[in-house]
This record gives structure tokens, sequence and C-alpha cells, in this order.
């Protein structure tokens, strides 16, 4: 493959969205920040694609990317809190979660182990990505017909938020043994 750090370029660029998606948002252009939000959203499952697939994964893609992927979805929410379209309390959730994990992956790194992403991490941050792009575009096209789809995505994610977390925690509580390493 030609761009054999193109995976760390499409997280960087995740990255670098993140500042222009907030001054869009916050400036009340909603629809285009759907629209950078979309393409960022995008970016995380074709790095993680393109690393696995041509044996590009990377020991800066492996931090930097799940760190772009909470920097996006928390830079989201907590704008929206700003903007009065979401409780401050579903956004404490999804934090306390994220928080919580990324302290139990440095435990385990310190110890020289890695806890890959489960399949319910992986549909918490889709659930979350989702809810976020239909809430800023204001529930089109459900909103026409009544149905309250970026909402249900919003309770979904929190949901799912809080099942992963307690799913990792569950399967890895062995880290949080009080013994001392001799």
């Amino acid at each position: 493959m030609k761009y054999r750090n193109l995976p760390n370029h499409l997280t960087m660029l995740r990255t670098a969205l993140i500042p222009v998606f907030i001054a869009v948002l916050m400036t009340g252009h909603p629809y285009v920040a759907a629209l950078i939000f979309a393409v960022a959203s995008l970016t995380d499952a074709l790095d993680g694609h393109i690393a696995r697939k041509y044996n590009l994964v990377t020991d800066f893609g492996k931090l930097m990317d799940p760190l772009a992927d909470k920097l996006l979805v928390v830079s989201a929410l907590v704008c929206l809190v700003e903007l009065g379209e979401i409780a401050a309390w579903m956004v404490i959730l999804i934090l306390a979660r994220e928080f919580t994990i990324t302290g139990l992956r440095s435990v385990a790194a310190s110890g020289g182990n890695v806890i890959a992403a489960g399949l319910s991490g992986k549909l918490k941050t889709a659930l979350q990505m989702l809810a976020i792009i239909f809430i800023l575009l204001g529930n089109q096209p459900f909103e026409r017909l009544g149905l309250p789809v970026s909402r249900a995505l919003l309770w979904a994610a929190v949901a799912m938020t809080v099942y992963s977390g307690v799913e990792y925690i569950v399967r890895n509580r062995t880290l949080f043994s009080m013994r001392q390493k001799p």
C-alpha cells in the first residue's frame, strides 16, 4: 500500500476536525456540523479497517484512535448540552464510563496487558455517533413522521454505554485487586 500511515493520518484528521465541528455548530450551523461529524465518524471505521486489512496497526494508532473517538463524541455531547439539546446527566454517565475504562486500560497496560475493544464498546460508539448526527439534524427526516428516532438512539447509546462499562469492569475485575506486586 502506498500510504503506510494512512490509518494514522485518518485518526489525526478526525482529531483536527473537532475544533472545526465545534466552531461550525456553535455558530449556528447544525446541518453543516452534522456533515463534519459524520465524515469524522466515518474515518473511525475506515482507519481501523485499513489498519487491520493492510497490517498497519501501530502503537500510535492503538493509543490515538480510541482517544480521537472519545474527544469527538465528548466534544459533541458537551456542545449539545450547552445548546440545550440533551441532558447533562447523560453526558456525565458517558464521561464516567469513559474515564473508568480508560483508567482500567491504563492499569492493564502497566501490567503488560491490552484490553481490546469489545463488541459492546464498538456498538456503544456507533450508537453515540448516530444519536449525535440525528440530534444535529433535528431528528430529520423522522420529525415529520412524529418518530423520536434521535431520542431513542440517545437513550440506546446511554444504555449501551452503561452496559459496556459494566461488562468491561466485570471481565477485568482481577485488575481491581488490592494486592501489591512484589
